[in-house]
């Protein structure tokens, strides 16, 4: 695509000057050119002015002019076969227009920035189905969003890995959100949960394995059309969100199971403020200690079995009931009482929800 570009830009500007232009690679070689008998050629003064690592330059007799970013990030420099400061222009104005026809050409015709524009609610909901239709794209088929969120900048790693993972361009699309997220939207063939679920873990371990990168990744809902891949990437970062907050051991979070985590954090800070106070004396769940509170989780994970939850502390099934009543004299909640258990299990998480708000404001 690169050269079929350089070369209509070269054959507009062939009757505006006496002396020949192109474009050649890292390696010498004339991939455009004013003159096409040359295309092929090599110049040998080309690899001395990449060699130099300068943006513009003279050597051997030709002026050059440095091009990047094409084709996975190949090099290119446009040559004029001549020396002095017309040739310099000359060669300056054609990679300034080369470059503005490479945007104009992504812009219209690149699928992963018309993804990213989805993405990131810049283009119009009625221009989503126009462009699909111009691009070839389908428009109806089923995709989730996975994005990763990392705690340190490695887009470039993550993106290449997660094309090598999901090799098919024309279906999937790894996508640079910013330098600490990375999106995947994934084409499914069927809304399989445990199929969207094995495809989070496939690329969790790869990261891990292959990178060692700290990271989160978040699920959105499927996206039954094309339009609605921006709400399905709105659900993934909120899950990745929620996660921090309510399941910080947890490196994939899915947007359809955050539970009660969901609610709380769409709640406003004020009414969350206000349940505990209604709910708790003033400090009663300030008081609770880090094995109490300990206490309290495994007797949830345990579905509130005083037998099961005992044998997983490695107490005696008397002093676990001796911790519920402390719990019940702090907090006035009997947890042996589902309805109690309930109230605790979201006053804790409404905490923690709070006091994430703290930390990040």
């Amino acid at each position: 695509m690169a050269a079929r570009l350089f070369q209509s830009i070269l054959l507009e500007i062939k009757s505006k000057v006496s002396f020949m232009l192109g474009v050649v690679d890292a390696a010498g070689n004339i991939v455009s050119c004013t003159e096409l008998r040359f295309i092929g050629e090599n110049i040998e003064a080309a690899s001395e002015f990449f060699a130099a690592g300068v943006e513009e330059g003279e050597f051997g007799g030709y002026c050059f002019n440095l091009l990047s970013g094409y084709e996975n990030g190949s090099e290119y420099a446009v040559f004029a076969s001549q020396k002095g400061e017309g040739a310099a222009m000359v060669c300056a104005v054609t990679a300034v227009a080369i470059s503005n026809s490479q945007s104009l050409y992504d812009e219209k015709h690149d699928k992963v920035t018309f993804i990213k524009k989805i993405l990131l609610d810049n283009i119009l909901p009625g221009d989503i189905y126009i462009k699909s239709r111009e691009m070839n794209f389908s428009s109806d088929m089923r995709r989730v969003v996975y994005l990763v969120r990392m705690n340190e900048r490695q887009d470039a790693a993550v993106v290449e890995v997660l094309q090598r993972l999901f090799p098919d361009r024309q279906k999937d699309f790894a996508v640079t959100i910013n330098e600490n997220e990375v999106v995947l939207v994934k084409e499914i063939k069927t809304p399989d949960s445990k199929e969207i679920a094995r495809i989070a873990k496939l690329i969790d371990t790869t990261l891990t394995e292959e990178l060692q990168l700290e990271h989160v990744i978040g699920v959105g809902a499927v996206a039954n059309q094309l339009k609605d891949v921006a709400r399905s990437f709105k659900e993934a970062q909120i899950a990745v969100d929620i996660g921090r907050v309510f399941d910080e051991d947890l490196t994939v979070m899915n947007f359809e199971n955050l539970g009660i985590g969901r609610l709380i954090y769409q709640l406003p800070t004020t009414l969350c403020e206000m349940f505990l106070s209604e709910v708790f004396k003033k400090g009663s769940i300030e008081s609770l200690d880090e094995e109490t509170l300990f206490t309290i989780q495994k007797f949830f994970e345990n579905n509130l079995n005083v037998s099961e939850t005992s044998r997983k502390l490695f107490v005696h099934r008397n002093t676990l009931v001796y911790r519920l009543e402390k719990i019940k004299k702090i907090t006035g909640l009997d947890l042996r009482e589902f309805d109690n258990a309930i109230v605790l299990k979201v006053a804790l998480m409404v905490k923690k929800y709070l006091k994430s708000r703290e930390s990040f404001s």
